[in-house]
């Protein structure tokens, strides 16, 4: 399933986006101006640190951070 395009609410921004989109002008960038290819390459990086990470840690350790952040979250602040 392709994915929805958000495009922007300017009226002039959205006549632009909609003509480059219908004339294929635009492959380099996404809407917002990023680069597509380092938008790839950073999210498929996201993906695999996460789990490269979990695996890294000891389970000991990841009782630390837990404890840590639930501490954060569900502390009260004096």
């Amino acid at each position: 399933m392709a994915k929805k395009s958000k495009l922007p609410k300017d009226t002039n921004k959205r006549a632009k986006s909609v003509v480059q989109l219908a004339t294929g002008e635009d492959t380099e960038t996404t809407l917002d101006g990023k680069n597509a290819a380092a938008v790839a390459l950073g999210r498929k990086g996201g993906l695999v640190g996460g789990n490269a990470r979990a695996k890294a840690l000891t389970a000991k350790r990841r009782k630390e951070i837990a404890q840590k952040a639930a501490a954060v979250r569900w502390g009260h602040k004096k």
